[in-house]
C-alpha cells in the first residue's frame, strides 16, 4: 500500500505518486540566518527530517534541499544592530544553526544552497515575469502583480478579500494591489546589493526559494516543506511566480508542520516567547527533544511546558529499559542450554508486529505519535515474557533480533540508537553469576540459612531466581 500524505494544496490525503517511479524530490525551508533557531523551527527541520529518513527507510531515492536565507531585512537590521556587514551575521548563525542541528540529530541535506549564491539566477527568473507581464517595475522596485495570476490564493483556501483581512502591514502606496509583492529591492545606503537590469538591489524573500528548489531539484518537484505559518504569503507567492513563469506546476505536494504552542500562543521571536534550542541543550538530552517533537502529529499544535522533556525522557527510558534487559538475557541465555521460546507469547511475533504497527502509523502521512506507540506495545509485551517465570525459555537469537529491530526502525525517528549498558551489564551478570555459584554451593553444603539469604537479598534488589532442572537462573522482578 502506497504511503498517503497530506496535501495541503488539496486539502486531503492521497497516495505519494512521485513524479520519477523510486525517487522523492524534497525542498525544506531553512532558516533566514539572523539568530539562534528556537525549539518551534527544530520541530519543523526534526520533522521533515523524520519524512526524509522514512522515505529512506521504504526504499526511495531522496534529493533532499535544504536552503539558507543569507539575505533578508531581518539579517541586515541584525548587522546594524550588531555594527557588522551581513553577511558576517550570516556566517556566524549558519555556523550556529549547524551546532544545534546536528545536536538534535537533523542529518545534513543533499544540498543546502545560499540565497546570495543564486543572484543571476534570480534576475534572469525576473526578467522572465517582466516579459510575461505578472511584473511591474516601479522606480528601482520590481514587483509581481497578483492580480495577473488567477490562482493565487489556491494554497491557503482564501480569496483575495480574505487575504486582505490578514495583512497587518502598511501597504506600498505604490502597488496596484495591496497584495503584491517584491521580487528586487532597489538599493538602500548601508545594505547589501547586487547589480541588475534595473540598477543595484537585492531579491526578495519569495523569489529565492522559486530559484533556489528549481536549481536542484528542476521546475516540477515532488514535497515542499515548511512550517504553518508559510502557507500565507511566502508559499502562495512561491507558487504564484513560479508558474507564471514556467507554466508548469512547480511543487506537486506541500506538507505543513502546525504550530509549536507556549502558554497558549504560538512561540516565534515576535511575540518574545521563544526557548532557544542551544538552552533546552544545556538541561536536556537532545533525544528528549527529538521525542517530544515527534509525540504529536507534525499537523498538529504542540503544546510546549516545563514537564514536556521529562514525560519524554520517562518514555525513552522505558524503551532502553526493556533493550538492556533484552540484550542481558540474551547473553545470559546464550552460556545455558536453549529452550524454546514461550507457547504463549512469541519474540518473534512480537518483533513483526512491531514492524508492522511501525510502518502502518508513518504510512499513514507520517504518524509519528503513533509510531511511537509501537514501541510501547512492544515493551508492554516484552516485558510480560521477560519479567515472567519462564523469560529462561526464550531464544537469544530472537532477542537479540527484537532489540535490533527496534533499533532500526528507531533510527527513523531518529531515537534509541544509544548501546546497551555494555560492560556495566556483562559486569553485574557475571556477579550475579558468582552469587548464583555460592548459593549453589552453600545449599550443597545444607547451609540454607545462607543461601535462603543470598536469594532475599537479590529479591530486594528487584532480581528473582528460578530453580530448573538446568540450574538456577535470575531475572529482573
Amino acid at each position: 500500500m502506497p504511503i498517503q500524505v497530506y496535501n495541503t494544496l488539496t486539502r486531503t490525503k492521497e497516495p505519494l505518486q512521485p513524479i520519477k517511479p523510486g525517487k522523492v524530490s524534497i525542498y525544506t525551508c531553512g532558516p533566514t540566518v539572523y539568530n539562534f533557531i528556537h525549539i518551534g523551527n527544530a520541530r519543523v527541520f526534526v520533522m521533515f527530517d523524520v519524512v526524509r529518513r522514512y522515505l529512506r527507510f521504504r526504499g526511495y531515492r531522496v534529493k533532499y534541499v535544504q536552503n539558507l536565507t543569507d539575505v533578508d531585512d531581518k539579517i541586515i537590521n541584525k548587522a546594524k544592530e550588531e555594527g557588522v556587514s551581513a553577511s558576517e551575521v550570516a556566517e556566524k548563525y549558519i555556523h550556529h544553526y549547524f551546532e544545534d542541528a546536528d545536536a538534535l540529530g537533523i542529518q545534513r541535506a543533499d544540498y543546502h544552497p545560499r540565497a546570495t549564491d543564486f543572484i543571476p539566477e534570480m534576475v534572469s527568473l525576473i526578467e522572465k515575469l517582466l516579459e510575461k507581464g505578472f511584473a511591474y517595475r516601479v522606480n528601482g522596485d520590481i514587483f509581481f502583480e497578483i492580480s495577473k495570476f488567477k490562482e493565487y490564493g489556491q494554497l491557503s483556501h482564501q480569496n483575495l478579500e480574505e487575504l486582505m483581512e490578514g495583512v497587518r502591514i502598511d501597504v506600498d502606496p505604490r502597488l496596484r494591489h495591496p497584495l503584491d509583492f517584491a521580487l528586487w529591492k532597489s538599493a538602500k545606503p548601508g545594505e547589501p546589493s547586487w547589480d541588475s537590469p534595473w540598477g543595484k538591489g537585492r531579491p526578495g524573500w519569495h523569489i529565492e526559494c522559486s530559484v533556489m528548489s528549481s536549481k536542484y531539484l528542476g521546475e516540477e518537484f515532488d514535497i515542499h516543506c515548511g512550517g504553518h505559518d508559510l502557507i500565507f504569503p511566502h508559499h502562495e507567492n512561491e507558487i504564484a511566480q513560479s508558474r507564471a513563469a514556467t507554466g508548469k506546476e512547480f511543487a506537486r505536494v506541500w506538507l505543513h508542520n502546525g504550530y509549536l504552542n507556549i502558554g497558549g500562543q504560538k512561540m516565534s521571536k515576535s511575540l518574545g516567547n521563544i526557548t532557544l534550542v542551544r538552552e533546552l541543550l544545556k538541561t536536556t538530552e537532545p533525544e528528549a527533544i527529538r521525542h517530544f517533537l515527534l509525540s504529536a502529529h507534525y499537523r498538529r499544535p504542540l503544546d510546549f511546558n516545563e514537564d514536556s522533556f521529562s514525560e519524554s525522557e520517562s518514555a525513552l527510558k522505558r524503551v532502553y529499559t526493556a533493550l538492556d534487559k533484552a540484550e542481558r538475557q540474551a547473553r545470559l541465555l546464550e552460556k545455558r542450554t536453549a529452550r524454546p521460546a514461550s507457547a504463549e507469547i512469541s519474540l518473534e511475533d512480537i518483533r513483526k508486529k512491531l514492524a508492522a504497527e511501525f510502518e502502518e502509523a508513518m504510512d499513514d502521512d507520517f504518524n509519528t505519535p503513533k509510531a511511537l506507540a509501537a514501541f510501547f506495545n512492544m515493551v508492554r509485551d516484552l516485558n510480560k515474557i521477560l519479567d515472567g517465570a519462564e523469560a529462561w525459555k526464550c531464544s537469544p537469537d530472537e532477542l537479540h533480533s527484537l532489540a535490533q529491530e527496534t533499533r532500526r526502525l528507531g533510527a527513523v525517528l531518529g531515537l534509541f540508537q544509544r548501546a546497551a549498558s555494555g560492560a556495566d551489564t556483562e559486569l553485574s551478570a557475571k556477579l550475579l553469576d558468582m552469587l548464583i555459584t555460592l548459593r549453589a554451593e552453600a545449599r550443597a553444603r545444607k547451609d540454607f540459612a545462607l543461601a535462603d539469604a543470598i536469594r532475599s537479598r537479590l529479591a530486594d534488589l528487584g532480581i528473582a531466581l528460578e530453580d530448573t532442572p538446568d540450574g538456577t537462573f535470575w531475572r529482573m522482578k
